[in-house]
């Protein structure tokens, strides 16, 4: 069954009421945010200019207009659905307060944090960096997603690779079997996603911006639309701008309707619709790993390895994702002006610790004294092209 797109103009009050109940597996929504304002921005080109109004007579006035609306959202969510409420501080008192009225405070989920920078002369006062996403369902029966991140620089990476237990005192202590040796942990995804989300906000001149005043980046809609439907699921988003919603869901295959009150919005929505334009982000790509404290030119030497770095280790540099004979497999690159004999016994020490039955040592230049294959422990293989070596599995046989 091929996913469908349709984007409308209207109030979503009128025609989400006139939609079947139960039918949409996940909503998004980005309302005003009670800032009191007129927003307009213009496009690139500066040819067009788009602008709406979020003016307010009282809290009371902007509190009913969206109590109104979720209302009927909550009707057409499916029992497995759920919603995410897009918000700043101008106003999430008042919309945490109707979600927990509407969908109850049992199925409160996350207040997620959309953390970013954006440059400002503001002299007074703390810089807004962030802004806040409310995560709820509709029965304690949702669809949810793991999203694993990696590991942050601060991380022992080979420590998590050990399997604990608690002693007689319930003390954490590492697993050992019969021997003494210490048990290795169950291979690890990464780190479960958290309620901070460090997503770059769009700047002036990234691809995806269409110069709608409050439109966001897709990368922050997939995120959204992974953790909560699946491919094929109906999304919804009732005050869909510039259409970024729309333009994510067709990215991962689910079907999905949006609503706008403005002609403008529908109608570039629409637009890019058509021709999907997707901004990469360099910081997201690199991510933290740009500031690790590990040796980045032997990692570099081993980057096109399915490896895990290790942080805080003089003897090893990464480990293998995939275990040996289910232990951990430390790689060691030879440093520059290092000699043989020492990478060997620094790599020798640190595998003794883990356990390793297996351990890798990268050979980078050649030793004015040459290791005599006596020298060289039967678990430590020395190799000198990583890439072709390790990823053909030799290793395992």
């Amino acid at each position: 069954m091929s996913n469908t797109y349709n984007i409308i103009q209207g109030d979503c009050l009128d025609i989400v009421q006139g939609m079947q109940q139960n039918s949409v597996n996940l909503i998004y929504l980005d309302p005003p945010f009670f800032t009191q304002k007129q927003h307009s921005l213009k496009t690139r080109d500066r040819q067009f200019e788009f602008s709406y109004d979020d003016l307010w007579e009282s809290h009371q006035d902007y509190a009913k207009f969206l109590h109104d609306r979720l209302a009927v959202l909550y009707n057409v969510l499916r029992e497995d659905g759920s919603i995410f409420v897009h918000c700043d501080t101008h106003a999430n008192y008042i919309i945490r307060a109707i979600l927990d009225h509407i969908f109850g405070q049992e199925n409160f989920r996350s207040e997620i944090i959309w953390s970013y920078k954006r440059w400002s002369n503001s002299k007074k006062g703390l810089l807004p960096a962030h802004q806040t996403i409310f995560f709820y369902s509709k029965t304690n029966q949702f669809i949810f997603n793991p999203i694993y991140c990696d590991y942050s620089e601060s991380t022992n990476i080979d420590q998590i690779l050990q399997k604990r237990t608690r002693d007689e005192h319930g003390k954490a202590v590492y697993a050992r079997d019969d021997h003494g040796e210490i048990i290795p942990a169950d291979p690890k995804k990464g780190v479960p996603l958290s309620d901070v989300w460090e997503i770059p906000y769009l700047n002036p001149k990234a691809k995806e911006r269409v110069g709608y005043p409050s439109q966001k980046p897709i990368l922050l809609l997939e995120q959204i639309i992974e953790l909560a439907s699946n491919p094929g699921d109906i999304i919804l988003d009732p005050f869909c701008g510039s259409g970024t919603t729309i333009i994510a869901a067709k990215l991962l295959n689910r079907s999905a309707w949006g609503i706008d009150i403005s002609p403008d919005a529908v109608q570039i929505s629409k637009d890019r619709l058509k021709t999907p334009i997707k901004s990469e982000s360099l910081l997201l790509q690199k991510g933290r790993k740009a500031y690790l404290n590990a040796n980045e030119d032997a990692l570099n030497i081993i980057a096109s390895l399915d490896i895990i770095p290790v942080q805080r280790n003089q003897g090893i540099d990464a480990i293998l994702k995939q275990n040996y004979q289910g232990k951990p497999v430390p790689i060691r690159v030879q440093r520059q002006g290092e000699s043989l004999h020492k990478a060997l016994a620094l790599l020798n020490k640190a595998s003794q610790i883990k356990g390793a039955v297996k351990s890798i040592l990268v050979k980078t230049s050649d030793d004015l004294f040459e290791l005599e294959m006596t020298d060289i422990p039967d678990h430590i293989m020395i190799i000198e092209a990583p890439a072709y070596a390790v990823q053909k599995g030799f290793y395992l046989n």
